[in-house]
């Protein structure tokens, strides 16, 4: 959520535009100590590993905001999203890696920074740890849990997140189906909407649009920081100086870091990112054993799957990539069930000899489950080409419909799971399309670019 205001800040350094703008920055920033007198720390790897973390501060929000966007409720001083950010060596390629703040933990022995009173070790989830021991001990906790040395801290909060969308002159984000939450007031239809900083906190912070739960709130944050990342790096923002300034200043007055992250920091960062982009980013989240694992006096927590989280964060370690390599292909429209799932039966509904193979092999390409098939037997003088589906498949066919710009569709009750195809004389092409949830490899994790939306 509010972390992608703290990516943001690396991804601005590869402006290059110098020395002298982003010294004249630093000092907005807000400074913590998390790493001071830390013990029996995690051996460096390779790269460098950052913790950014969003709060539910709301502080600074106004009462026209606080009504607007749904955000009266009393905050519970916690991390509401932590993201671990591991930049390579090579400064090629970020790995994030998102963090559910509901994850079960073992907390360490600590001095509570309210009351001063001395805990020891115990379980909770893991966005308490902010509550009871500040950054200090949530880096403490973090580095517990993945053996992943953090090397800097960022905070933000729901204003700063909100500026800084603003400051980019607001994201584009992409939806196949309509996203509604009356906890946050969020209610966007399916398409692509371009949202400002209150419309995207409202985005990121929703969590009861559907099932998923928090783990859904994660994926739509991961998306939107791939959102965020293609606006800065395409926008403008790192060419020029004036725009630069006044976007790097808003971010940088609204965050907390560690003393150690400076004007040098950022200009080696920038130097070394000057070519980042969504495609040089990746995503993934913590592999889970059980996301509703009860715990007495905890509830209903996220346990995190061993063996899986052991190997991805030995691989953040040894910089090695989350993200499968995959063959560069067209850009894809997102739709809400995937091509792999649809089957699809062709049929010839003109008298051109071989449409009905270059349909089927077409659909095949882009990823649908064809019969291999095709077939004659249409009426030969079809203009129009032609979907039919079972009603119970309706998103199946709306998600074939996207994939054949200009065919119409039409319900036959009874016709079962596979999709006719019967193609017209209008037929040019197949559109490339997506699921909406990106194949993520071993790791479940996507790049940026995947997951974006289409241009």
């Amino acid at each position: 959520m509010r972390v992608a205001t703290g990516l943001s800040v690396l991804v601005l350094g590869a402006s290059g535009i110098g020395h002298a703008v982003v010294t004249g920055l630093e000092g907005g920033i807000d400074r913590v100590d998390p790493f001071k007198d830390m013990k029996n720390r995690p051996p460096g790897g390779h790269g460098l590993n950052l913790l950014l973390v969003g709060t539910d501060s709301r502080d600074k929000i106004t009462a026209a905001e606080k009504t607007t966007y749904k955000l009266g409720g009393a905050p519970c001083h916690c991390t509401d999203t932590l993201m671990l950010v591991h930049l390579s060596a090579d400064r090629q390629r970020a790995s994030v890696v998102s963090l559910p703040r509901d994850s079960y933990a073992e907390i360490p022995s600590h001095t509570d920074r309210t009351t001063g009173e001395e805990h020891s070790a115990h379980p909770v989830k893991l966005n308490a740890a902010y509550a009871e021991g500040g950054p200090h001990l949530t880096v403490r906790t973090v580095e517990q849990m993945t053996g992943v040395k953090i090397d800097h801290y960022l905070e933000a909060d729901f204003t700063s997140f909100m500026k800084t969308v603003d400051a980019v002159g607001g994201v584009e984000i992409c939806t196949a189906e309509p996203l509604k939450d009356s906890y946050t007031g969020l209610d966007m239809a399916a398409g692509t909407h371009k949202l400002d900083g209150g419309q995207a906190l409202q985005y990121v912070r929703s969590r009861h649009i559907d099932g998923a739960a928090d783990l859904g709130r994660m994926e739509r944050q991961q998306k939107f920081v791939a959102a965020l990342v293609g606006q800065a790096t395409s926008g403008g923002v790192l060419t020029d100086p004036a725009k630069f300034q006044k976007v790097a200043s808003t971010m940088l007055d609204a965050i907390r870091a560690d003393k150690g992250f400076g004007t040098e920091q950022m200009l080696e960062l920038g130097k070394a990112m000057r070519g980042f982009s969504p495609a040089s980013s990746e995503f993934a989240s913590v592999p889970l054993a059980d996301d509703s694992f009860q715990v007495k006096g905890l509830g209903s927590t996220v346990k995190w799957d061993e063996a899986k989280s052991k190997k991805l964060f030995q691989a953040l370690r040894e910089d090695k990539p989350l993200a499968p390599a995959l063959p560069a292909r067209p850009k894809a429209a997102p739709v809400d069930v995937a091509p792999e799932q649809i089957k699809v039966q062709v049929y010839n509904g003109t008298t051109k000899d071989g449409l009905g193979q270059e349909v089927d092999k077409a659909l095949r390409a882009t990823g649908f489950d064809t019969t291999r098939a095709p077939r004659g037997g249409g009426p030969g003088d079809l203009k129009q080409t032609l979907i039919t589906f079972d009603p119970r498949w309706d998103r199946s066919a709306k998600a074939l419909a996207t994939a054949l710009p200009g065919s119409e569709l039409k319900a036959v009750k009874g016709q079962g799971g596979t999709l006719n195809v019967t193609a017209g004389a209008n037929f040019t092409k197949v559109r490339a399309v997506k699921g909406e949830q990106p194949e993520g490899g071993e790791f479940g994790a996507v790049t940026g670019d995947q997951v974006a939306c289409p241009s």
